[in-house]
Order: structure tokens, then sequence, then C-alpha cells
């Protein structure tokens, strides 16, 4: 007399067809059917010979249907998962910045700020109009009536300022 995992693979190879459509059914999946069927021949082989199994057919359609409802809910949990990851918001929070950052950061400001105050009037306004209102450079020259080359000298001039004295600074 065969032993369980013996009878199940002999019948298994019979049987292939029709398991292979039952799982098919049940997944709607062709290559999703092929692979548990496939994964149906190595459950087999584990199958122990005690207790014996008296209806080898209905046991082996009934484990392929058991794998095909493992499969199903493993994709849900896949899909649940990993497709999560589509709907994150588009600005996600920064770190905290730690306290001595944020000291430094604060300091530099500062530095950056009195170092504005200290450029002359109209360096000062074609800086301010540049890198705070953000307009363009012709925007500015129009603005203020001068060439666009007399503001990238007044935008030079005040950057310079400003980096030599967060130099000084640190």
């Amino acid at each position: 007399m065969l032993n369980n995992a013996a009878a199940l693979t002999r019948l298994l190879l019979q049987e292939r067809t029709s398991l292979l459509r039952l799982v098919e059914s049940i997944l709607r999946d062709r290559p999703a059917a092929e692979d548990v069927t496939q994964s149906l021949w190595f459950r087999v082989q584990r199958i122990e010979d005690d207790p014996p199994i008296l209806n080898k057919r209905a046991y082996l359609f009934r484990l392929a249907a058991n794998l095909a409802k493992d499969r199903i809910r493993a994709d849900g949990r896949y899909a649940a998962l990993f497709h999560a990851a589509d709907t994150l918001p588009e600005e996600i929070p920064a770190d905290m910045v730690g306290a001595d950052t944020e000291l430094s950061d604060r300091q530099r400001l500062a530095v950056t700020m009195t170092a504005i105050d200290e450029l002359p009037a109209r360096t000062r306004e074609i800086f301010i109009l540049r890198k705070f209102d953000e307009l363009t450079l012709d925007d500015i020259a129009h603005r203020i009536g001068i060439s666009r080359s007399m503001v990238v000298r007044h935008l030079q001039q005040a950057l310079r300022h400003c980096m030599t004295r967060l130099g000084e600074s640190e």
C-alpha cells in the first residue's frame, strides 16, 4: 500500500489539469494558479503517513482550494502594505532640529540681518527686492531705473558684504 505522500503525488499528476482549473477559478489569474498548483506539490511531499487519508482526491482538492485562498489573503496583505505608500502625504515634516543647530541658525540670521542693515540704501533695496520679494533682475532694473548690469553689481556687493560678516562671526 502506498503512503499518503506517494499516493497524493500520483493523484496530483493525474488531476493536475482539474486542480489548475479549480485554483484558477478561485484566483482569476492563470500565472498565480500555476504557482499555487506548483506549491501544492511541495505541500503534498510533507504530508505524514499517520493518520491515513481515506479520500485522497477530496483531500487534494480541498488542499488546493485552501492554498488558493491563502494566496488571496497574502496578496491582500501585500497590497495593503505596499500600496499604502502611494497615499503618503506630499509634505512630510522634517525631523526636529537640535537646540545647538537652532541656536547657531538664529545667530547666523541675526548676523545676516545686521549685515543687510549696514548696506548702502540702494544696494539694500536691490538685495531685498531680489532675495525677499523674488523679483527678476530685469524687473528690479526697470523699477529702480538702472541697467541690469548695475543691478548685478549691487547684488554682488551685497552678497560679498553679507558673506564677509558671516565669516567674521564664525
